[in-house]
């Protein structure tokens, strides 16, 4: 398994657990040739956002970030600023290396309303 089948075991889980939510990718982590990557920022595309975002507020937070890691993958600088911005501005921003551990950060947060 690789970081991509680790994100689309993630998405699938969540889709059919939760579909009243609405979870979506960035996709920024390709390699892409200098035409394209220089059309994508020109877009709007930003080093080191997180690679799903679960837009649901609860009583903490704003929405949720979430970094896929497989095995030993590490955050880059680019990503470790992204995650200080987010968490600054009111998001809550996580890493998950596994499903069981994304799902576990995912029903933690979705029940977080009290």
């Amino acid at each position: 398994m690789n970081e991509s089948q680790l994100q689309q075991q993630m998405v699938k889980y969540f889709r059919y657990k939760y579909p009243e939510y609405t979870i979506f990718a960035i996709p920024n982590g390709h390699k892409r040739n200098a035409i394209t990557g220089a059309i994508l920022k020109r877009e709007g595309v930003v080093a080191g956002v997180a690679d799903l975002f679960l837009m649901k507020a609860n009583k903490d937070w704003h929405g949720l970030w979430i970094e896929v890691k497989y095995d030993k993958g590490k955050q880059s600088e680019s990503q470790k600023e992204f995650e200080s911005k987010a968490v600054r501005e009111g998001y809550k921003y996580v890493i998950c290396k596994t499903v069981d551990g994304f799902i576990k950060e995912v029903i933690e947060y979705i029940n977080d309303n009290h």
